[in-house]
């Protein structure tokens, strides 16, 4: 994996500026470094070297007509494939880098981009027709943002690479009130105004003779078009079958580096399924990681151990601490360039930091809840929908009516450990969290509802705040709401859970060490695959029609390789005991951060103070909220 960027000027670069930002990617690519630039353009590159590790690899690359030139971040795994039609071509290298190029300069950034299968994100700079293309992986595994600042137009590979960083305070507000309700800021939003995310699948173009020209977005692939359009799976083979031999083919494709790999291992269906196929493909033992935590009730090492042993791999495992976890929290600000809340970034960052004491490349189980429904959450809101909607539209806003009265609110005495949405809290909490389930007048707004943190972020925001509405889960006529119920939730998280929150996580956490994490699951014909497949594949009622098993065909797959007893468990997912963190260890750094005067940047800062005066007590467990507030407070004050 690498890092790239650049931007294109009114006046000649500066070669100065443009060293200054390819550095701050050093992290991404500490093998190798390069800049190119002309009157209007400048390009930068950091390499972290995988494939032909050699200078003659070398980026910024130039194509041999000398027409375009190439920074790229990612893999093309198909580019044995592409070199065979591209056979007019004597290469230079050996890497996938030059075959993308010469694709590029042969087929065109449209064309070429349709036949590439990998996870990359890369600029092309075409020197006759003064134009610069940016493109992005389907799925969006690889990130690129882009925007401008003092009118000239730059994009990274990250947002600490670009020039709001680190003292720019033009913050976007409404996608702060977007991350408090997520825990990550949807795309193609960032924090910053001005700069945004490129959306996966797209193409943004830029005419750089008119540098202040807003960039001309074009899709080349849609899961819209791929959901809606393909046909079923053919039902002549068995669909265990099908996906065997197509993710055999993925996993083989993936296993090609020239230095070492390893996968990550973590004991649930998805990564076990991945190292169970790569495990045939490697002529020496496969090198699988995964960690263990002191609470049993989370730790998932024992399970990773037995399957490995199972499998044959070389299994290395870490046992951390809280004290681990604890400092790696100080850590945030540097690794997300942008508020993030998802708290298993923690742990993601402790494997990768192992697997990277021992290898270069990683494989990773991600995108099988997504692909097959593999989340609790889309049973909880396939139940609560099918109770809710049997209950006159009336009599819901009646008894939504009584549990948001203040009288109700005010009832009874804090209550922990009441479940409803998956979260715990007190009574008064749970009361408001159903009478917001009330109103939902349909599946998706409830699904919505139960994705949020905090479901009305206005409460503790300084005013006025107005959410852009351009997310992926308010867009009230997107193609997804229209989608039966299970399809709507999954298709949503794959647009905006997945690239946004999922993917930036392994990304951040394994950069930050220079691992190179890939996703066999989520090659584009797999995906394709699973978005044709019938919804019996994915999930199914059980008798009683309230329980549904999930990932129906991966673990169906899954169990050709490892005894259904190994792994036929509930998945433990990861947690921290935050609630007391924060009354412990953690509480003279959270005290810091809720000052009134830190606050009031964007806060109300007594509604916050109250929610952390009543943690305090021991009154509520408002540890899930506050963690929110302090994420956002933490990279605000200490990111640079």
């Amino acid at each position: 994996m690498c890092g790239i960027v650049g931007f294109v000027s009114a006046s000649t670069p500066d070669v100065d500026h443009l060293i200054t930002l390819r550095d701050r990617l050093t992290h991404r690519g500490p093998d190798q470094h390069g800049h190119w630039l002309n009157e209007t353009v400048a390009l930068g590159h950091r390499r972290l070297s995988i494939l032909d590790t050699s200078d003659a690899a070398k980026q910024p690359l130039t194509s041999q007509n000398d027409r375009w030139v190439l920074v790229y971040n990612g893999e093309v795994y198909n580019f044995k494939h592409l070199s065979n039609e591209l056979s007019h071509i004597t290469w230079h290298t050996q890497s996938d880098t030059e075959v993308l190029l010469e694709a590029i300069a042969h087929w065109g950034v449209h064309e070429a981009s349709k036949k590439l299968r990998g996870i990359f994100a890369f600029a092309a700079y075409d020197k006759i027709d003064n134009r610069l293309y940016l493109v992005r992986d389907p799925v969006g595994v690889k990130p690129l943002y882009y925007g401008f600042h003092q009118n000239n137009f730059y994009f990274a590979s990250q947002l600490n690479a670009l020039p709001c960083q680190p003292d720019n305070t033009a913050f976007d507000r409404s996608s702060i009130h977007s991350f408090l309700r997520y825990r990550y800021i949807p795309g193609p939003a960032t924090v910053y105004q001005g700069f945004q995310k490129l959306t996966p699948g797209s193409i943004a173009e830029i005419d750089c003779s008119a540098h202040t020209a807003k960039p001309e977005l074009k899709t080349y692939w849609d899961l819209a078009a791929v959901a809606t359009t393909h046909p079923v799976a053919s039902r002549e083979a068995e669909p265990a079958d099908t996906l065997d031999a197509l993710l055999h083919q993925v996993i083989e494709e993936q296993l090609v580096s020239d230095v070492p790999i390893g996968a990550f291992l973590s004991g649930g269906i998805d990564s076990s399924l991945v190292c169970a196929i790569a495990a045939q493909h490697t002529s020496t033992p496969l090198r699988t990681f995964s960690i263990g935590f002191e609470d049993a009730a989370l730790d998932e090492a024992p399970a990773a151990a037995a399957i490995a042993k199972h499998l044959g791999t070389d299994h290395t495992q870490l046992y951390v601490s809280h004290q681990d976890l604890l400092d790696t929290v100080q850590k945030l600000p540097a690794l997300c360039d942008e508020p993030f809340a998802d708290a298993s970034i923690l742990p993601t960052l402790l494997v990768s930091r192992l697997a990277a004491e021992h290898v270069t490349v990683v494989l990773s189980g991600d995108g099988g809840d997504e692909l097959f429904w593999g989340y609790t959450r889309y049973a909880t809101t396939a139940r609560l929908w099918h109770s809710l909607r049997a209950w006159p539209t009336g009599l819901r806003r009646l008894a939504a009516g009584i549990l948001a009265a203040p009288w109700v609110q005010n009832l009874g005495h804090p209550i922990q450990g009441l479940a409803l949405g998956g979260r715990t809290g007190s009574l008064d909490q749970k009361f408001k969290a159903a009478s917001e389930f009330m109103w939902a007048p349909d599946a998706p707004t409830l699904y919505d509802l139960l994705v949020s943190h905090w479901r009305s972020p206005e409460e503790i925001l300084s005013t006025p705040w107005e959410e852009k509405g351009d997310s992926i889960y308010s867009q009230v006529d997107h193609w997804t709401r229209s989608q039966p119920l299970w399809s709507m939730m999954a298709n949503q998280d794959f647009l905006s859970y997945l690239p946004d929150d999922i993917l930036t996580k392994v990304d951040r956490a394994s950069m930050n060490v220079s691992l190179e994490a890939r996703v066999p699951l989520l090659d584009q014909r797999v995906v394709e695959f699973a978005a044709q497949l019938p919804p019996s594949n994915k999930a199914q009622p059980t008798d009683s029609a309230k329980v549904f098993r999930q990932k129906v065909l991966l673990k169906q797959l899954l169990s050709r390789y490892v005894p259904e007893a190994l792994t036929d468990r509930p998945k433990a997912g990861f947690g921290v005991p935050m609630d007391t963190w924060l009354r412990g260890p953690l509480r003279e750094w959270a005290e810091d951060l809720l000052a009134q005067e830190k606050l009031d940047w964007v806060f109300d800062p007594g509604p916050v103070r109250q929610y952390w005066t009543a943690h305090l007590d021991g009154r509520v467990d408002n540890s899930a909220r506050l963690w929110d507030v302090l994420m956002l407070q933490n990279w605000r004050y200490n990111r640079s």
